[in-house]
Order: C-alpha cells, then sequence, then structure tokens
C-alpha cells in the first residue's frame, strides 16, 4: 500500500486485494469440484494452503491492522463504515489465529476431501475417520484461538451466521422440532401418503434434463453471461462476484426432479451473487449478509416457488414435450403431489421439504457434540443411524448413505448445517413479505412471470449487500424478529390439503 494515498483509499486497494485472492481460491476449489484430474489434489492442496496463507499475510500484516484501527476510530459514516467494521471483523478473527494453523487446515482440508470421496465411493467411514479426527481437533484450535462466550462452537458458528449463538437459535430450532415432528408423523401416516406413486421409475434422458433445467435457469433471471452451470458429486454455487458465479448439479437417468431442484436451489445462490451491489464489488459491503440470509434465497425459489402448484401449471406442458412417453397421462394435480410427497428419506439433499430441517437438526447435534467433546468420531456413523431411526423413522444401510452423504465435514466447515434451518425460517418469513407487497405471486409464477419476485430480492435483499446484520435485516424488511410461526403455516397450509389433512 502506497502511503502517498488517503487512508481509506490504501484501505479499499487492499480490500480489493484481498477481494482478488479470495477469487483465486474459489476458482481453484470450483475447478477441484468440476474438472481437476484425481491425480491433482496434491498440487492442488498445497496451491490452496499457499493462497491461504497469502490471505492470512496480507489480512494480517502490520500496516493494514494499524490502517483498520485508525479508520474505525474515525467515525466514518454509510457504507465506508460498513467497510471497516466488516475486514475489522475478519481481521480480528484473523489475529487470534496463527498462520501456521491456517495453512494446516487449508492443506487438511484438501486432502480430506478427496479421502471423502474415496470413503463415500466405498462406504466406508474408516478411510475418512482419521482425517475427520484431524479437522475436529483442528477446528477445537481454531475455536480456542479465535476465543468465545458460552458454547466453544459459538466460535465455528459466528464465521457462517455473524453474531449468532447457539444459546440464541437453540430455543427456535427446539421450537420448530416440537411443532414439525409431530406433523411429520401426520403426514406419513395417512391414508394419501399410502397411495403415493413414484414417477422416477421410468427413465428421463440426461441430455434433455439439462437443456429443460438450463431453461428454467435462464427464465428464473439467471444470468448466463455472468455464470455456468456445471456437473458436481455434490451441487453447490461459487461466487467470487456478481460477474463470475459457478453453478453445479448431479444427473441421474432415474431421477426426474433431482437435478432440476439442484438447478432452482443454486440458482437462488447466484441470483443473489449476481444481485449484490456492483458498485461494491470487491469490497466487504458489497458481500452477503449471511449464510442463512443466502439459504433463505436458494429455499424461497426451490420451494415456495419451484415446488408450488402454479410453478407446475405453467412448466409441466413443457416437460411432459421433453418426456411425451413418460409423462404420458400425467396431470397437474398428480406431479404436484408427486414433486411434493413427503418420504423418510436418508438423503439430505433429496429430503423433502417436510422433513429436510429434521436432516439439519441431527447434523447440527452431532458436529455440535463432537465440537464439545461429547461424541468420539469413532462413534459417529452408530450415533448417525440411531438418531436418524429416532428423527425420521428409517436407519441407512451404509455409510454413504448415512455419515457420509455430506461434503462439509471434509472441507472444515463445523458451524455451517445451522445455517439452512435459518435460512427456511428466513425465507419463509420472507416469502410471506413478499406476497402481501407484490399482490399476485402465484398469477405471476402462473404465467412464469419471476421478475417482480427476483425484483422484491433485488430491492429488499440482494443490494444491500452487507449493509445490515441478518436479524436487523428480518426486522427491517418483514417488521419483526425471526419467528418459527411463518415456515410452520407455509408447510402446513400447503401439506395439509395435499394429504387430507384439512
Amino acid at each position: 500500500m502506497s502511503n502517498s494515498e488517503a487512508p481509506y483509499e490504501r484501505f479499499t486497494a487492499a480490500a480489493r486485494e484481498l477481494a482478488d485472492l479470495g477469487h483465486a481460491e474459489s476458482l481453484l476449489h470450483w475447478d477441484q469440484e468440476t474438472c481437476m484430474p484425481r491425480r491433482g489434489s496434491g498440487p492442488r492442496a498445497r496451491s490452496l494452503g499457499t493462497l491461504a496463507g497469502l490471505v492470512h499475510e496480507r489480512l494480517t500484516a502490520p500496516d493494514l491492522v494499524e490502517l483498520v484501527e485508525s479508520l474505525d476510530g474515525e467515525g466514518l459514516s454509510g457504507d465506508a463504515r460498513v467497510n471497516v467494521r466488516e475486514l475489522k471483523r475478519h481481521q480480528d478473527r484473523a489475529l487470534r489465529i496463527p498462520r501456521e494453523l491456517v495453512v494446516e487446515l487449508t492443506r487438511t482440508e484438501s486432502l480430506a476431501h478427496e479421502a471423502w470421496v474415496e470413503a463415500r465411493e466405498k462406504s466406508e467411514f474408516v478411510l475418512f475417520q482419521p482425517w475427520l479426527e484431524k479437522i475436529v481437533d483442528l477446528k477445537r484450535q481454531e475455536a480456542h484461538a479465535v476465543g468465545f462466550t458460552g458454547s466453544v462452537y459459538n466460535a465455528l458458528l459466528d464465521h457462517f451466521e455473524p453474531h449468532a449463538r447457539v444459546e440464541e437459535i437453540e430455543p427456535l430450532l427446539g421450537e420448530l422440532r416440537r411443532r414439525l415432528v409431530p406433523l411429520v408423523e401426520e403426514i406419513l401416516g395417512s391414508e394419501a401418503a399410502a397411495q403415493r406413486e413414484d414417477l422416477l421409475e421410468r427413465e428421463y434422458d440426461v441430455a434433455l434434463q439439462e437443456s429443460f433445467g438450463r431453461r428454467v435457469l435462464a427464465d428464473l433471471g439467471f444470468d448466463m453471461e455472468a455464470g455456468r452451470l456445471d456437473v458436481s458429486v455434490h451441487p453447490f454455487c461459487s461466487g467470487s462476484h456478481p460477474g463470475d458465479v459457478r453453478l453445479t448439479t448431479r444427473y441421474a437417468a432415474g431421477q426426474l426432479t433431482s437435478a432440476l431442484f439442484g438447478i432452482i436451489h443454486e440458482a437462488g445462490h447466484g441470483l443473489y451473487e449476481q444481485g449484490l451491489p456492483a458498485e461494491a464489488e470487491g469490497l466487504p459491503v458489497g458481500g452477503s449478509v449471511s449464510l442463512g440470509i443466502h439459504e433463505s434465497q436458494s429455499r424461497t425459489w426451490e420451494n415456495a416457488v419451484g415446488r408450488s402448484r402454479e410453478f407446475w401449471e405453467h412448466y409441466l406442458p413443457h416437460l411432459a414435450e421433453c418426456f411425451p412417453a413418460q409423462l404420458e397421462g400425467v396431470g397437474v394435480d398428480r406431479f404436484y403431489a408427486f414433486v411434493n410427497r413427503v418420504e423418510r428419506s436418508l438423503i439430505r439433499v433429496e429430503a423433502d421439504e417436510m422433513t429436510y430441517d429434521l436432516h439439519i437438526l441431527l447434523r447440527f447435534e452431532l458436529e455440535k457434540a463432537l465440537i464439545e467433546g461429547e461424541l468420539d468420531v469413532g462413534d459417529l456413523p452408530g450415533v448417525w443411524n440411531e438418531r436418524m431411526d429416532s428423527y425420521l423413522g428409517i436407519r441407512p444401510g451404509s455409510d454413504a448413505e448415512g455419515v457420509l452423504q455430506d461434503i462439509h465435514w471434509s472441507m472444515g466447515l463445523i458451524g455451517y448445517f445451522p445455517t439452512y434451518t435459518l435460512g427456511n425460517l428466513y425465507g419463509a418469513q420472507f416469502h410471506r413479505r413478499a406476497c402481501a407487497d407484490l399482490g399476485d405471486l402465484p398469477g405471476q409464477i402462473r404465467r412464469g412471470e419471476f421478475s417482480g419476485l427476483l425484483g422484491w430480492m433485488r430491492e429488499n435483499i440482494h443490494s444491500r449487500g452487507s449493509r445490515l446484520t441478518a436479524s436487523e435485516l428480518v426486522q427491517e424488511v418483514t417488521g419483526e424478529p425471526l419467528r418459527v410461526d411463518y415456515l410452520m403455516e407455509y408447510l402446513e397450509g400447503k401439506y395439509r390439503p395435499l394429504y387430507g389433512l384439512d
């Protein structure tokens, strides 16, 4: 940084340089997930470790620390205040974590990911166990280095959902569990549940699935000149800035809607990334609020839109053109019931929206127990299977169907899982407000018009960047704090009629 520049100009130059390094990291991770040769894992791990160390060095450099401290005390306003506040928050965390721990975590996570891929393919948890044990140990070291009040887990949760604490979210999750479990049991015990058919017992050409998915993606408003859609083992969205947003999904000939809903889900993330304030690109204020708010976007588009009856009134004729033999005689009512079937499923990413949060609660509870030292990694598969049986009435038949199904722990993303359920809660509350503001949102969806909802999201959420915290954003947009009521009202209002439980 040149000392001849004004202090805030030096700050923004440093912030944008850090963003550039983050962009490079993001692209290396995306490449690893989509097209990197398997034998490239070792060099890739070293490269990512080097980049992580470089980012840590730049972020914690004494001249930048001094500059941030001086600007933090200058009484800045508007976006300048937010930029300094957010970079200082990241910097304070990084200053507490030794560089060697950052490098070791990054290297371990890269190698652990490759071990997870092999373990999942072979359905043998023991191949991944030593790597997960090392990750848990390193994440505990990180948590103690960062510092925390209350649960040690708070230090990790704060990284993904800033300012959230276990002591605050557990009551919400507990209320959701108490209200959700009996509703799920009532639905699964209904006569309608016993009569469900499976339209997946047919072959659906993958190329046609991809073509239809890309059509929907464009209709939703995702800009393909500022993004891509590729294939990976686990669907994800990688957004480095609004002009470069990478989405992935996975296809299977015997799974008609899995890839499509993966695309719509990741499109929700991608639309958020593409809608972030362009004028603040590369600066902290131009980032998203939290992973929970991010997830509110993907779950709204996937479920409230993509699984709505109005959506299929518009798209089923087009899908039937792609698969005339497979969907012959299948009407909207039948298809709508099919895409909203409630099942005792094993796989989180394929779970219906009614049971999805039970999958998340399981993972949240287990990873919290791992970090707090109440559960040993070696006991994880057995406890996982017992908890699945208790919550969903189903027991995995293999490690691949159970403890190895998610990528998150292999990447050190401990503290991430609760943001999914927070996203469902945020999303339901935002959607209720959007319906009130837009008047006839169902009619717009029925006509295949999504610009109204996207415009509402852009104005109320995307364009705000990280100017507000998640709780502040929910309060400002909806007029009240986060509540469980709206998610439960949405679920009951949709599924009781579907299953004849009015």
